[in-house]
């Protein structure tokens, strides 16, 4: 391989190099795409992940996954775990989502694997709708 280092390709161009590449392997489209790089020792490390991004954005597909950010370098991850003093933490990320406040209540709900949480509703109906985006 003597090729030289070319900028990755992106939109159009990009399309149109991988369709002229179909009979080679997802790894090579890359390379002959430009989304390579040489670390230390002159070893070639080919970029797959933001080939595959660069492939979908030029495709017009957009994941969604920067939405739920919070600015701060952190994606929620809708996961949580029990703490060793036996507390789960929600967290602020999706309190803020939800548009809760300090001292907002709940009723708790047990399940045979799962929990729910019930806000409790200053009109004593014991419901709140909740506007997913």
């Amino acid at each position: 391989m003597t090729e030289t280092a070319i900028s990755p390709l992106t939109g159009k161009a990009l399309l149109q190099k991988v369709k002229e590449l179909a009979h080679l392997k997802p790894r090579e489209k890359a390379i002959r795409c430009g989304y390579q790089t040489v670390g230390k020792n002159s070893q070639t490390r080919v970029n797959l992940g933001a080939f595959y991004e660069a492939l979908l954005a030029a495709r017009g597909i957009s994941l969604g996954a920067d939405s739920d950010r919070d600015g701060r370098g952190r994606e929620p991850t809708y996961r949580v775990s029990v703490h060793k003093n036996g507390q789960i933490v929600i967290g602020a990320t999706y309190t803020e989502k939800m548009g809760l406040k300090s001292g907002d209540e709940f009723e708790i709900k047990l399940g045979y694997k799962h929990i729910h949480l019930i806000q409790m509703d200053s009109e004593k109906d014991g419901t709140t709708e909740y506007d997913e985006d």
